[in-house]
């Protein structure tokens, strides 16, 4: 018998993740855009080659908490990291705020400087 015969039932999603509700620590945290980073977005003249470099930053960022292999911390504020963005950071580098103390943990990127 195929999916097609069921009826779509979104308990029976929801089901599924009941079992998975204890890990989703292991998750990571959200990661949300500066208003400067999302008149990016809006910009006629934003590739994308950069949109996808934002986006695919942000997947890390979440993914990892914050902590991405390979990004930079400052030394004043650990909190505030630089990440790369393309291939071999050939479009530039945005620049994102750990905010592990706050109610909810989650990430902000603060700023994209372009090359």
């Amino acid at each position: 018998m195929s999916d097609v015969d069921q009826p779509y039932d979104e308990d029976d999603e929801d089901d599924e993740d009941d079992e998975d509700d204890e890990d989703d620590e292991d998750e990571g945290w959200p990661c949300y855009l500066s208003p400067e980073v999302e008149a990016l977005f809006q910009d006629p003249a934003a590739t994308g080659a950069i949109f996808s470099a934002i986006v695919s930053a942000t997947v890390r960022i979440n993914a990892t908490s914050g902590l991405v292999p390979g990004s930079t911390a400052s030394e004043r504020w650990p909190q505030q990291r630089r990440i790369a963005l393309g291939p071999g950071g050939s479009l530039g580098v945005a620049e994102y705020v750990i905010v592990a103390d706050a109610p909810e943990p989650h990430c902000v990127i603060t700023r994209v400087q372009l090359y």
